[in-house]
């Protein structure tokens, strides 16, 4: 586990918040202190979201200081029951998770999962990229799905946790290929900068994850990008999986979540805190710059959406032999 602690502005700890006078540009302050729970370790989609939403609501004002807690393992399933039972009733803390701890929650039969946190507001949604070594042999997706075709546990794919997003679409890609998914050599790491060491260090043959995680990897030359997951080009340079013959489409979303316990108002208040976020012309570039897609929805309409992806992933992974 490691905790970290930013104080930017001096101020008491609580939902109380009062506005910011003289100030001009500056919002009215919504909370005087936040905390960050990111069930991963640094570096990875969660964090990076965690940071960009840091970054955005300091400096328009909405929040006065943030404390940074990570604890990382099977895709959020170690650091959600501490974030269950420790922020248990706290206004003022925050979750990060996403698609993934879905698909961990399910294939971990975990006692604690995404149904007992709040759901706040969906952020971002990101499409996936399969990448190389840059001293790979697989040159194009041709020969990796080749590969694949012909032997799949003889190319070890690494990607985020057991069930996750990642997971699933490789899982997906054997089952176009014609091969069973449970045939797959898929190893799972708790975050991004884990799946980043072992796809560079040669442990694995390729890799699966959001492409915002690889992107300075594949801008450095260090990993080749061979196909992204999405409905059409993320990048005009990368073929999609579909036009490359394997009809798959995934992405990523990730968003936040309040503690269990808070209050109809506590809650909304930490729905306006995002919504004023995502309004500000800050987070727009920040969308831009990282390549996140605006995925944007919040309150009862964020909960009815997850409740329709928890059944429809429930589904997917029966189907992939990842669950019961």
């Amino acid at each position: 586990m490691t905790t970290t602690r930013r104080t930017v502005l001096a101020a008491a700890a609580g939902l109380a918040a009062a506005p910011l006078l003289s100030r001009p540009g500056f919002a009215q302050q919504r909370f005087a202190s936040m905390t960050m729970f990111v069930p991963a370790g640094p570096g990875g989609g969660w964090d990076g979201l965690a940071r960009a939403i840091e970054q955005v609501s300091r400096e328009a004002g909405l929040v006065g200081s943030f404390q940074f807690e990570h604890v990382g393992g099977a895709g959020g399933m170690v650091g959600l029951p501490r974030f269950v039972a420790q922020r248990r009733g706290r206004p003022n803390a925050l979750l990060v998770g996403g698609s993934v701890m879905v698909g961990a929650g399910i294939t971990n039969k975990s006692p604690v999962t995404i149904k007992d946190v709040v759901p706040v507001a969906r952020m971002t949604e990101e499409v996936g990229v399969v990448v190389v070594p840059a001293s790979s042999e697989f040159r194009d997706i041709a020969a990796l799905l080749a590969a694949l075709r012909s032997n799949p546990g003889a190319v070890p794919v690494g990607g985020g946790s057991a069930g996750g997003t990642d997971h699933i679409t490789l899982g997906l890609i054997l089952k176009a290929l014609g091969r069973n998914p449970r045939e797959a050599s898929y190893v799972a790491f708790a975050g991004g900068g884990p799946a980043q060491a072992a796809i560079l260090g040669g442990q694995v043959k390729a890799g699966i994850s959001g492409y915002s995680e690889f992107a300075e990897q594949i801008k450095a030359g260090r990993m080749r990008a061979l196909a992204t997951t999405g409905e059409r080009r993320s990048d005009p340079a990368i073929p999609t999986l579909k036009e490359s013959g394997v009809d798959v489409v995934t992405s990523n979303w990730r968003g936040v979540f309040g503690a269990p316990g808070i209050s109809a108002a506590q809650r909304q208040a930490l729905v306006e805190l995002m919504t004023a976020i995502h309004a500000l012309p800050a987070w727009k570039q920040i969308l831009e710059t990282r390549g996140w897609d605006d995925a944007f929805l919040a309150g009862d309409a964020f909960a009815q959406y997850l409740t329709r992806d928890i059944a429809a992933t429930e589904e997917v992974l029966r189907d992939l032999g990842l669950a019961s």
